[in-house]
């Protein structure tokens, strides 16, 4: 049987998410994290009946259930928040009006605690990996390679990100790039003799409209300068300067563009500098990733009568982008319905959790039970 145990009903699932919502864990808080982790650790050993395997990269804590020799499903969840140590005193955890409210209620807590849920429910576990990493708000530095080497012979990867809007799942993920680039100039009095400087600013001002250039929208490619830099005082010619971009695309063909004109790059003002840093961050998940596994969860769905699963792409990305890169199938989007993400009025439907968790779970034995991939 693969639907919720009778005992377990919305009450538990909601006090469950309240524990893991009234412990805080910003992602670059590693003491907070750390707490986070041992609660995680401890609501999961009280499910599952097994304490998690603990890994540590780079002093941030990552945790990993197995069951069985080899990974045939695996589920991909967080820990780790954007919200700052001490937002819960002015966002406390409530449930009001059939709205579940709190940091990092719907990126992913209570997906966390689906998945949970959904693992605890099934007779047989073998196969089945819960893998829940605590980076991935920072875009996974530390874990991605625990992801991708877990994820190696799986015959799918299911990702308890939220949902989209509607409850949608999501098919598509654009791929990321970040990149910074560095200016060097030469500095001189802006009054006195300017002719003698070196503007980085001005030379900043040149590549950020070259950069931008480089979006193809036709194509879905974005190529957005964001955070920018220059100068030391008012009346000196700026010697250095900086701008970051943020770069998406639907696929992999794109991503590569992007990198090889960022990296052919030249200073357009004699005697300027520049450095670039930062590369191709995830891959894309692109539509024949999750359309195998779309198909059967909107089956599923229908058999439980949940009514039509709808399916969409959206263009943030997840650890879900690094699954499908190595040839996976992956589909996202399981966790919460709700809305918010990253958002005061971050929120979870209630009425949803338990019919999602049961879609999960069928959707876990369904993978389980097939012969090949």
């Amino acid at each position: 049987m693969t639907t919720l145990a009778p005992d377990v009903g919305v009450d538990t699932l909601i006090d469950h998410v309240r524990r893991l919502v009234e412990c805080e864990s910003p992602s670059a808080d590693a003491v907070a994290l750390a707490r986070s982790a041992d609660e995680v650790a401890a609501l999961g050993e009280e499910l599952l009946g097994v304490a998690p395997e603990r890994i540590t990269l780079d002093g941030t804590p990552h945790m990993r259930w197995r069951f069985g020799a080899q990974t045939r499903v695996l589920l991909v969840a967080h820990h780790d928040t954007v919200w700052p140590l001490g937002t819960l005193a002015r966002l406390p955890f409530e449930v009001v009006d059939g709205r579940l409210t709190g940091p990092g209620c719907f990126d992913m807590k209570a997906g966390l605690v689906m998945a949970l849920h959904a693992v605890a429910s099934l007779d047989d576990r073998d196969g089945v990996t819960l893998l829940v990493t605590g980076d991935e708000e920072l875009g996974s530095p530390s874990s991605r390679g625990l992801i991708e080497s877990t994820a190696r012979d799986a015959h799918a990867a299911l990702v308890l990100e939220a949902s989209a809007d509607g409850g949608a799942l999501k098919l598509e993920r654009k791929g990321t790039s970040w990149y910074e680039v560095s200016i060097t100039g030469r500095a001189a009095h802006a009054g006195l003799e300017p002719e003698k400087g070196v503007n980085a600013t001005v030379e900043l001002a040149r590549q950020v409209l070259a950069v931008a250039a480089l979006a193809k929208t036709g194509l879905g490619t974005t190529v957005t300068p964001t955070v920018a830099q220059s100068g030391s005082t008012t009346n000196t010619v700026p010697a250095s300067s900086s701008f970051t971009v943020d770069v998406r695309a639907t696929t992999m063909a794109e991503l590569e563009r992007v990198d090889a004109a960022m990296r052919a790059l030249q200073p357009v003002i004699p005697g300027a500098g520049l450095d670039l840093r930062g590369g191709i961050n995830r891959p894309p998940l692109e539509a024949s990733a999750s359309a195998g596994l779309f198909a059967t969860a909107e089956r599923l769905a229908a058999e439980l009568g949940l009514g039509p699963v709808e399916g969409t792409s959206v263009g943030g990305a997840s650890d879900g982008n690094f699954t499908a890169g190595i040839g996976v199938p992956t589909l996202d989007g399981l966790g919460a319905v709700g809305g918010g993400a990253h958002a005061e009025d971050e929120h979870v439907l209630v009425a949803e959790l338990a019919p999602r968790t049961q879609l999960l779970a069928r959707l876990v034995a369904e993978v389980l039970s097939e012969e090949t991939p």
